[in-house]
């Protein structure tokens, strides 16, 4: 996007040196994958480029050509992508952010670099309540996903870049463009195989949402890294001597977990960073021929367990069965010798499959001919992605949309079988039903059960690596709602819907005209837009399609109406004494009433939470109960005024990629004093006199008040859940450090 900004005493001839050094670097990464007229193209992009771009500048007050160059550059150098791709990396914002339109692009460059461009740009326009500007853009590069895939992956490379340089940025787009890159784009990189992209695009994002742990665990990996290095020279040494023997040109390499997987771990399993001793792994690679690479990899597997006792159950082969990524390689999980003996994961593979784990799809095309089973697989996939977008009615929101494909892309995979021996690959949760559906549309539509390894099971059974299944059918079945809960892949879920939507539209006018007609008899005389997204939001339905089906199907009384009417009306005569008359839905209208407020100071777009209370329309979010002293930031909603959530609400990373349009800045003001409700898990040993320790440190020694209180103890483990009055994070950390120092308390987090 354009962000100029205002720079004084510019050196442009320097700049022009800088940028010209810049391109050429580029050239000569690049010239392995140049062919005939390419650089004279590139050549032409680029100047193309730099004219249009000239006067704009980044949030960092760099020339903004910056950027295009090292979009580009990552699209050859850490993807591999060719010349076409650099030409539309070069050009990837000249559309969307300057004068030039796409049908010149396509009169130099044709028609492929024109889709390509078309597909980078951002869907621009107003978009209704309760839709998503970034769902609708992502749902418009899907699109072309079919046509082309290097759209998606030189996407990711802008996304990539945007978070290097993230820093620029002021910290609500810093919050807003994080979460957006860990709700859609880390996923993606995932399931595109580009695994060093995606491990990088996770920990830029803990960089920026939670950037104290982010801090906390870099810093013990540096504390570490000596000690860590030394056991890794001496786990590696024997198996270094064996590799020699055989003959194998081989790298042995450690490679440390990233930062993102190291948090997911202390998250996931509650244990302190020097209790998690999988924070790197071992890789084994080797330089093989194609036709040899499978016996080498097992035959390095045995030379290995022959060091090291492996465990049975972490064994995962994915060289007789690839990922539909493109993923391949042996991964086994051993115990180290020595004093004090640790898990160690050890991951053998070839130099092909190496490349295509770092560069995914990109790579794998350089090796295509060699094996199309995951081409296959990945075709699977891609077809399920068209389906859903071409089942998908233009009534459907592209929030909801985009969540049925982002489901499908973060899943480990599953290895079945038809009776007839052929392998389906199927998504980790997925169920006899989805196996069905995937079998062919109309089989998943009249199934009534199916044989797992002969035996019968429901259709919510959920299958694993190794199952037989075989369908079973009845011409009087039909698709039902129910069958939605317990669904995995977005190809069942699609087709499930496309199959009841039929059934559901005569409910849906059937609701639509019990809503009308309520409302006239309560004096609304027509169902505007403006209603219908109040009510929908007032109901909690997805759309209005949605809201009408409940009222038609009787899930929601006629009643409710009167009291969302009255409700409404209250609304507004508590807004009529609010400072801010427009609708709270306009996000611009709000930060334009606050900077009235505020006058032009520092963070005027802000909202000042403890000072605006009597003058703007805003609430402390219940799902994260946030108090003085969070990272927070407001969101508006449809027709409940602004919430106030922390930036580590279960919810703020769907809030802030779906709607960051529709989020400002919230601070902490200290005029006020406030209290604020906090909750704490509290875990232990269990011992006489414990709770009453606890209680006493808090109401006694603390004056702090007890809300609520529960506490449950099961074999010698008790947990308490406690809701407390607090005035600020520093009260609350005091809070914590008391009882801390209990005996028998072991762990105090923070609950939501």
């Amino acid at each position: 996007m354009n962000n100029t900004v205002e720079v004084k005493e510019i050196d442009l001839e320097q700049e022009r040196k800088e940028i010209l050094k810049r391109y050429r670097k580029l050239l000569n990464i690049a010239r392995p994958y140049l062919q005939d007229d390419d650089a004279k193209l590139i050549k032409k992009a680029f100047m193309l480029s730099a004219e249009a771009h000239k006067e704009m500048r980044r949030k960092s007050g760099e020339p903004y050509i910056y950027h295009p160059i090292a979009v580009a550059q990552i699209c050859v150098e850490e993807i591999g992508l060719g010349a076409t791709s650099i030409m539309c990396a070069l050009l990837h914002d000249v559309v969307e952010d300057t004068e030039i339109e796409l049908s010149e692009i396509e009169a130099i460059f044709g028609k492929n670099v024109a889709k390509i461009i078309d597909g980078l740009t951002k869907i621009s326009g107003v978009f209704d309540y309760g839709s998503s500007q970034q769902a609708e853009n992502f749902r418009k590069m899907l699109l072309t996903l079919s046509d082309d895939i290097r759209v998606i992956l030189i996407k990711l490379a802008d996304r990539l870049h945007n978070m290097r340089t993230l820093g620029s940025m002021p910290r609500d787009k810093q919050l807003k463009i994080s979460s957006e890159t860990f709700y859609l784009y880390a996923p993606l990189a995932h399931r595109l195989g580009l695994h060093a992209i995606k491990s990088e695009l996770e920990d830029l994002c803990l960089k920026y949402t939670e950037p104290e742990a982010y801090k906390d665990i870099a810093k013990k990996l540096k504390e570490t890294k000596t000690s860590r290095e030394s056991f890794i020279q001496n786990f590696i040494r024997p198996i270094e001597k064996d590799l020699n023997l055989m003959g194998y040109k081989h790298i042995v390499k450690g490679r440390p977990k990233s930062i993102y997987s190291i948090y997911h771990k202390l998250k996931k399993n509650n244990t302190p960073f020097e209790e998690i001793y999988d924070l790197f792994a071992v890789r084994v690679i080797l330089d093989v021929p194609t036709e040899l690479e499978k016996s080498a990899c097992w035959a390095v597997y045995s030379m290995v367990t022959d060091h090291y006792k492996p465990n049975p159950e972490r064994l995962k082969d994915w060289i007789s069965n690839p990922k539909s990524n493109g993923y391949e390689s042996l991964h086994t999980t051993v115990m180290s010798s020595g004093r004090r003996g640790r898990w160690v994961e050890v991951q053998i593979r070839t130099t092909r499959m190496d490349e295509i784990a770092e560069k995914g799809f990109a790579a794998h095309w350089k090796y295509k001919g060699n094996d199309t089973r995951t081409n296959k697989a990945f075709e699977s996939w891609l077809s399920q992605i068209r389906e859903a977008l071409d089942t998908s009615d233009k009534t459907q929101s592209a929030v909801d949309l985009v969540d049925d494909i982002r489901s499908s892309l973060y899943n480990d995979e599953i290895f079945v079988y038809t009776p007839k021996g052929k392998l389906i690959v199927l998504k980790d949760g997925a169920t006899a039903l989805d196996f069905a559906f995937e079998i062919h549309s109309e089989v998943g539509a009249r199934c009534i059960g199916a044989k797992v390894n002969n035996k019968l099971v429901p259709l919510s059974h959920k299958l694993k690596t190794g199952d037989i299944i075989e369908c079973m059918t009845s011409p009087k079945q039909k698709p039902s709602e129910d069958w939605l809960a317990f669904v995995a892949t977005t190809k069942a879920k699609a087709r499930i819907k496309d199959y009841i939507k039929e059934a559901n539209k005569q409910h849906v006018i059937m609701g639509r005209d019990m809503i009308e007609h309520r409302l006239k008899v309560l004096g609304v005389n027509t169902l505007t837009l403006e209603i219908t997204n109040q009510l929908r939001a007032y109901f909690n339905a997805k759309d209005s399609n949605d809201l009408f089906y409940r009222f038609g199907k009787a899930y929601i009384s006629l009643d409710e109406i009167k009291k969302w009417k009255s409700d409404r009306e209250a609304h507004e005569r508590k807004q009529a004494t609010k400072t801010i008359q427009e609708p709270l839905t306009n996000t611009k209208n709000v930060i334009k009433e606050l900077k009235k407020l505020h006058g032009d100071v520092k963070n005027a777009d802000a909202i000042l939470i403890g000072e605006d209370m009597d003058r703007v329309d805003y609430t402390l979010a219940k799902c994260c109960n946030p108090i003085a002293g969070d990272a927070v930031f407001g969101f508006v909603t449809i027709n409940e005024g602004i919430k106030i959530h922390r930036t580590s609400c279960p919810n703020a990373t769907e809030l802030l990629s779906r709607h960051g349009d529709r989020v400002i800045k919230a601070l902490w003001t200290s005029q006020v004093k406030m209290s604020f409700v906090a909750h704490l898990i509290i875990r232990g040993t269990d011992r006489m006199g414990l709770m009453n320790d606890v209680t006493r440190v808090i109401s006694q020694e603390l004056k702090v008040n007890i809300q609520n209180l529960s506490i449950g103890v099961k074999e010698g483990i008790f947990e308490g859940k406690i809701a407390l009055m607090v005035q600020d994070t520093q009260h609350l950390e005091t809070l914590v450090h008391s009882l801390e120092q209990v005996d028998g308390v072991i762990q105090i987090e923070r609950g939501e």
